[in-house]
This record gives structure tokens, C-alpha cells and sequence, in this order.
């Protein structure tokens, strides 16, 4: 079987790896010739160039790659097309979905499997997991995926494993983005939304135009909302059913009442499969939850010396206000977003209306120190504004900041994050050693 993989961003680029990884062939292009080249199997010494004026085929075994223009003759070649979800809606991919030709109407097992769909702008991964794991305890086979900012292997990974596998429930992780694919490419018996928050409005223009894409996407599905969830009304009128949910009253390992939140709709989820789909007994969700720990790059709370040190993706103004209302810190490190990504300084608002004595800023999804700087200055912070530009200097803050008893990392860039993650945790492990111990004294 071959495919034609049209887009080579994020998702085009795990779809090109989970073809492959899936025994097909694989024709790629994108009209873009400087696309970043990591994450693909390409070797240069491996493969056989062809550059011309504006344009660069690159050909491998059972791979192919054309970058500057599509071969339209290939692509009709093909068994199935592989589109970006990021062109769902252009022409393009309306012409594909009359050919009937996308992956996911090629190859259909995953649509015959019972499919649990989370989307919303923040706890995501987390609330995922918090499923996954339950349903693991109960026996259950689960094939889980998604959205590639969640750090899973994409969309179409999950298309062709459920091809080749045999599990029990699909779960998905639905970007706010890509909620008109998914529509599409899955079928939902449960819809759940954690939240509606201050992100991507690049794309969506406004929460307006957020509610109405949720709207479309719930139409005639059964969906679990927050109680107090806004547009409440309005997403109930258009779906098949609806079910409520709270925090959970279960105690857990993970910080803030946000967590208790994805815990309280990962319960009632678990609830109502037990009640219409297959048992699951109490004490297994009660014990998964009692002891689920913190998804890698999301919040977790490290010791060091008298400090707790709160850190995490936090990529919104949504997502770090709930952090900061709990909790008084005395620094605050925050990751920059990328350069087109204005709405996402809005972070920086919250953490000046949290007055900490002192703000680190370090790169985080993109070098934008400058715009982060301008805009505390606009917002008339009066406290220490200090730049991190690698790893060494953040932790060399960490360690100024250490006997203090709270602080704070997260803002954008989850890579990084993770980075400085792995690296204090490797510092309070060892920290009874002569060379931490001068460090963080």
C-alpha cells in the first residue's frame, strides 16, 4: 500500500513515521522547500538528491519526498491521502473527502471501536491519562493518541494501529484545533471538554468563534461539561445528551484545583462506561486516581533545600492563573511563545498581578525575550526582571532562589520544561553530594 502524505508540519511528518513504521510506502511533499528535516528518517549520505531552482526531491527505498511542488501524478498514485489537519476545511481536503481517498476512509477498523474523544484548551493529556490508566486496571486494552502537542505519535498513528491491533477502547486527544478533522476522521461515542481558555485565538479569532467550532463538534454526541462550564446551555441544545461533572472528592498526589477537576471528569467518564459499556469497579477508579502521578512536562512540585518548586507547562493565561492563585511565589520563571503567538504574552499579565519578587524569563517555545521584556515594562512591574538564556543560567536562578518557599516554572516551550524538569530532579536526588550541596546552599 502506498500513501501520499500532502503537508509536512508537525502531523504530516508522525504520519509520514507511522506509515513507515506500518510497512507502507510513502510519497511526501510539501510547496514549502525549507522545511526542517529532524524527525524524519533522512540521512543525507543515504539518499539521492535531486536540487533544482526552487525545488529538492529527495528519494529513499520506500520513500519518497518532494519539497517546492506536488507531483499530482503521484499522489493520484496513491492508495490514500494523508492531510494535515491544519488544511481541514480548504479546498484541497474537500476534494479528497469526495474521493474518498483520506487514510481514514481507507482504512476503517477505528471507527468500529468504542472511541472516547478529550478536547478543551487546558488538562488534556492529563485528564487522558487519568482514563488510560483506569481502564488499564480494569482489564481493558487501550489504544490512546492524538494530538502531537500532547507528545503522542498524531492522529493517524492511531488510524493505522487500530488497523493492526486489537483493543478494547480508543481514546483520543483532540487539539482545539483540529476538532473539525476529528469530526470527520472518528467516531465519537463520548465527547469530553475540560475547559474553554485564552489559547489559540490565532485560529479561532475570539471564544465566540471558539464556542461555535465546540458547537459543530458536539452536534448530536454525548458530551461531559464542567457544571459551571460557559456556553453550558448552549452545548447541551445541540448534543445527543449531556452529563455534568465536578471535581473529584477522591485525594490525590498532584497539585490544584484544576487537577481535582481533570480527576472529576476522568471519574465520571469511568462511571458511565461502567453503567453502559463493560464494569469497572469503584476501587479501581479510587486507586488510579489516589495514585496517579503528574504527565511528564505537566505540574509537578519538587523540593530543594526549604523551597517547593512548582513546574510545568502552564502556555496561557488560563492555564497559569488557577497556579498562582493558590499559591505565593517569590520568582516566577516564565518560557516565551513563538513570535506569531501574541495572545499567549497575555501569561505575563497573570504574573504581574501575582507581584513576585522577581521574574526569570528564558527562551521557550522561540527566543522572544525582548517582546516578554516590553511587555512587563508596559505593564509597569516593579520588580527584578532577570533573562536565563540556557539551562545553566535557569538553574543558577533555581539556586539563588532556593531557600525561598515557593517558586515557580512553566510559560511555554514544554521541550524545555522538561529539560530543566529532568535536571532538578536530578539535583534533588543527589543533593546530599559535597558539589550540590555548595550549589544550592
Amino acid at each position: 500500500m502506498k500513501a501520499a502524505v500532502i503537508g509536512l508540519g508537525v502531523e504530516g511528518k508522525k504520519a509520514l513515521n507511522s506509515l513507515l513504521k506500518h510497512n507502507w510506502e510513502v510519497y511526501a511533499t510539501d510547496l514549502n522547500v525549507n522545511i526542517d528535516m529532524d524527525n524524519l528518517p533522512i540521512s543525507l549520505a543515504s539518499v539521492d538528491i535531486s536540487p533544482q531552482k526552487d525545488r529538492i526531491n529527495f528519494v529513499k527505498e520506500n520513500l519518497s519526498i518532494d519539497l517546492g511542488f506536488n507531483n499530482q501524478k503521484e499522489i493520484d498514485l496513491c492508495d490514500a491521502v494523508v492531510l494535515s489537519p491544519s488544511i481541514w476545511g480548504s479546498k484541497i481536503a474537500e476534494h479528497y473527502k469526495d474521493s474518498h481517498k483520506l487514510l481514514c476512509d481507507v482504512i476503517t477498523k477505528h471507527k468500529n471501536m468504542f472511541t472516547i474523544g478529550v478536547t478543551g484548551t487546558n488538562g488534556k493529556t492529563t485528564t487522558v491519562t487519568m482514563i488510560k490508566e483506569i481502564l488499564e486496571k480494569a482489564g481493558k486494552k487501550v489504544l490512546v493518541g492524538g494530538n502531537a502537542g500532547g507528545g503522542f505519535e498524531g492522529y493517524y498513528d492511531l488510524i493505522l494501529e487500530a488497523d493492526n491491533g486489537d483493543y478494547d477502547v480508543l481514546l483520543v486527544e483532540v487539539c482545539d484545533m483540529t476538532v473539525g478533522f476529528c469530526s470527520y476522521c472518528f467516531d465519537f461515542d463520548l465527547i469530553a471538554l475540560t475547559n474553554m481558555g485564552n489559547d489559540h485565538m490565532n485560529v479561532h479569532g475570539s471564544m465566540e468563534g471558539y464556542k461555535e467550532s465546540l458547537k459543530e463538534f458536539f452536534k448530536d454526541k454525548t458530551i461531559l461539561i464542567n457544571e459551571n462550564q460557559e456556553f453550558k446551555e448552549e452545548f447541551k441544545e445541540v448534543a445527543k445528551s449531556s452529563i455534568e461533572y465536578d471535581e473529584t472528592e477522591y485525594d490525590l498526589n498532584i497539585f490544584g484545583k484544576f487537577n481535582k477537576l481533570n480527576a472529576g471528569l476522568s471519574e465520571t467518564i469511568a462511571k458511565f462506561i461502567d453503567k453502559n459499556v463493560f464494569p469497572i469497579d469503584e476501587s479501581i477508579i479510587k486507586d488510579s486516581l489516589e495514585n496517579f502521578k503528574p504527565v511528564k512536562g505537566r505540574l509537578e512540585v519538587l523540593k530543594l533545600n526549604d523551597c517547593e518548586i512548582y513546574i510545568g507547562k502552564s502556555d496561557n493565561s488560563d492555564a497559569i492563573k488557577p497556579i498562582l492563585d493558590e499559591v505565593d511565589f517569590k520568582a516566577i520563571f516564565i518560557g516565551t511563545p513563538r513570535h506569531n503567538e501574541n495572545h499567549r504574552f497575555d501569561i505575563l499579565d497573570e504574573v504581574v498581578n501575582a507581584n513576585p519578587e522577581a521574574i526569570i524569563l528564558f527562551p521557550g517555545l522561540e527566543d522572544t525575550l525582548d517582546q516578554a521584556k516590553y511587555r512587563l515594562n508596559s505593564l509597569n512591574y516593579k520588580g527584578r526582571i532577570e533573562i536565563a538564556n540556557n539551562l545553566d543560567e535557569i538553574i543558577a536562578f533555581v539556586a539563588e532562589f532556593s531557600h525561598e518557599k515557593a517558586i515557580f516554572i512553566g510559560g511555554n516551550g514544554q521541550e524545555n520544561i522538561i529539560k530543566i524538569q529532568e535536571r532538578l530532579r536530578q539535583i534533588s536526588d543527589s543533593i546530599n553530594s559535597k558539589e550540590n550541596k555548595l550549589l544550592f546552599e
